[in-house]
This record gives structure tokens, sequence and C-alpha cells, in this order.
């Protein structure tokens, strides 16, 4: 019992919601998942005050270093929700890492941010899996991040995740080049899907949808909703730079995130110049068309929110579609042939016939 004149017992940070042992298991269990993505430049061990990198050592000779950073969105609500953790790594990874390779860079390095309401180890160690098969994927090592267990500011186990990657490029091979001109062909190249993009218009059709995240997806046979919808994205680098070491008739990529279509590819292109497009073209996902339907989503809609199956847009040289076709397919890819730059003020992106929604 306390007495008049007691003071109180004394607080924990434990006790006010942060646990300091729990954040210690955590990078234990993170450790081998970190030192997986060495590469030439850094040794991927993480623990001390910053992580280093040496450009020397990673070949460049006169490199301009390219920074990008983003999150997954609202993408995250459905991976809290079903309890599937794998995966929202990837995505993170490859939101950053496909930014730099449109600028021709090779990413060498990654960090994240990793914030959450309550810290349980295990589920973080899941987000690190994830965040590690992304950055091997592309190439980046893993030499840093912060877990920030912050009560009061998020609910529970609710967490939200931010990605910080550097590249670098030779100078002469920054991209887009300066020779992007009218008569350039355009291609797309495939998406896996939703990518990370138009989350919350998703989560809302399926709200109307009246679906669990355990149902059956409609568009996905073998798969629930929640793993359908988190299909990572694709993460574009390695066929990228290989296509790029191939030939020089690629001029410009454009990365398709948020804003779809007409936000993305004219920041590519100089002033003054335009893409048609053939809506036909686009290789629709059964995702897509599922949206479209369930949410009475416009064409237009579609287009400015989500990539609608290419998640990365090519511009190649007038003449050159062989040669560029061929240096895409010898990296992997399966290039579609969309249409062309044009001369063009006001609306930059124009679309001729329909989605095959």
């Amino acid at each position: 019992m306390t007495k008049p004149g007691d003071k109180p017992a004394g607080l924990t940070y434990a006790q006010a919601g942060v646990d300091i042992d729990a954040g210690a298991r955590m990078v234990e269990l993170i450790k081998p998942l970190v030192r997986a993505t060495r590469r030439r430049g850094a040794d991927a061990e993480i623990g001390g005050f910053g992580g280093l990198f040496d450009l020397k050592a990673a070949g460049f000779s006169d490199p301009i270093l390219v920074a990008a950073n983003d999150g997954v969105g609202t993408k995250v609500k459905i991976a809290i929700e079903s309890g599937i953790h794998d995966t929202v790594g990837i995505d993170l990874v490859a939101m950053c890492v496909n930014d730099l390779v449109v600028q021709g860079a090779e990413p060498l390095f990654f960090l994240d941010y990793y914030a959450t309401g309550h810290l349980e180890p295990e589920t973080g160690a899941q987000i690190v899996k994830g965040i590690a098969a992304g950055c091997l994927e592309a190439g980046a090592a893993l030499i840093g991040g912060e877990t920030a267990e912050m009560p009061g500011v998020y609910s529970g186990g609710d967490y939200d995740l931010a990605g910080f990657a550097v590249g670098a490029a030779e100078r002469g091979d920054l991209l887009p080049r300066a020779n992007v001109s009218a008569g350039d062909l355009v291609f797309g190249l495939r998406s896996s899907g939703v990518h990370s993009n138009g989350y919350s218009l998703v989560r809302k059709i399926v709200e109307r949808a009246g679906l669990k995240w355990d149902a059956p997806a409609p568009f996905a046979d073998g798969k629930t909703l929640a793993q359908a919808l988190l299909e990572p994205t694709r993460i574009y680098v390695k066929p990228m730079l290989q296509a790029l070491r191939q030939t020089t008739a690629i001029k410009a990529l454009a990365h398709i995130t948020g804003g779809g279509y007409p936000e993305n590819v004219p920041r590519v292109l100089p002033e003054g110049l335009g893409v048609r497009i053939d809506l036909g073209a686009i290789p629709v996902l059964p995702v897509f068309r599922w949206l479209a339907e369930q949410g009475n989503v416009a064409e237009r809609e579609m287009l400015r929110t989500f990539n609608c199956g290419l998640g990365m847009i090519v511009v190649g040289a007038a003449g050159k579609a062989r040669e560029i076709e061929d240096a895409l397919r010898a990296s992997g890819e399966d290039p579609v042939l969309l249409g062309e730059v044009i001369p063009a003020q006001g609306e930059r992106v124009i679309y001729e016939g329909k989605l095959a929604l």
C-alpha cells in the first residue's frame, strides 16, 4: 500500500509501450537476412550508426549518385489484416529501385523504416525477409534501417513502411537521353499485378464486393483474395540494366506508378512532346478487369490509377524496333509495342482504341 508522501512506483519504457528487448530480438532475427544482400562495395552488416558504401570497390569511375524513396501505401492494410507479411517488403524495395533504373542507375544500397504500434519481432522479421528478397533481386545491399515502436501513433499491430535507395550511373549513361524526339517508339513491359498503387480504391472495391481476405480470389485460381492482391511489385532492375548495356537505342524509361500513364510518361519527355498509346495493345490482367467491373471504374480512371498490365514504359529510337525488342527479349522481357512519341501541347498522353476490360 502506498503511504501518504510516498512516490509512485518508477515507470519503465516497456510500461509506456516500447519494448527495447523486443527490438534487440528482432535485430538478431534479421541479421542473416541482411548479410545475404552483400555486394561489391558493401558488407551489409547492421548494428552501427550508419551504413558504408565504397563506390570505387563497386567499379564506378565517374559516377552520378541517384536517390529515391517511397512506401507501400495502403497495401500494408491488406498485409496487416490478412497476416501475410513476407511480401510487402519486396514491394517496398521495388517502388524505390524501379525509380532508380528509369534514370539509368544501378541500385547500390537500401535502407528501410518500419514503424509500428506494438513490435512483434517475428512479424518484423517477416517484413525484413521480403525487403532482403527485394534487395537480392535488385542487386542492392541492405545496409541499415530503423525500427520504431510508436504506441499512440499506430494502433496495436498496425505498421507502415518507408524505403530509401541510392544508386549510381556513369555520367554519360543517365536517362532520359536528350535526343528523345517525335517518331520514337513506345513499348510496354508487363506488370505482375496491381503493384503498389491505388490500394485505397482496391480496398473500397473489395468492401463493396463484400469479400473477406481469405475468400477465393475471383480472378486468380488457387489463391485467396489477400494472396492475389499482395502479389509483389515487379522489380525491373536487372532486365533493364542488361538491355541498356546491349543497345543505345533505348532513350527513356518510365515507371508506371502513382498517377498511372498520364502522370508518369510525360515525366521523361521533353516539353512539346507526348505519346500516342493504342489501348487495345495493353495486355489487361484479370485483376484489373475484376476491379473495373466490381467498382464500375471508368476507363480513364483506371488509366490514371493503375498500371492495367504494364508496369514500365520504354521509349526507343524510331526505326530500331527490332534492335530494341531483341535487347528486351534477351533480358527476359516480353515487350508490347504501344505507340509512338508525338508533338503535343496540353494533354500529353493521347489514347486510341479501348482497354480490354
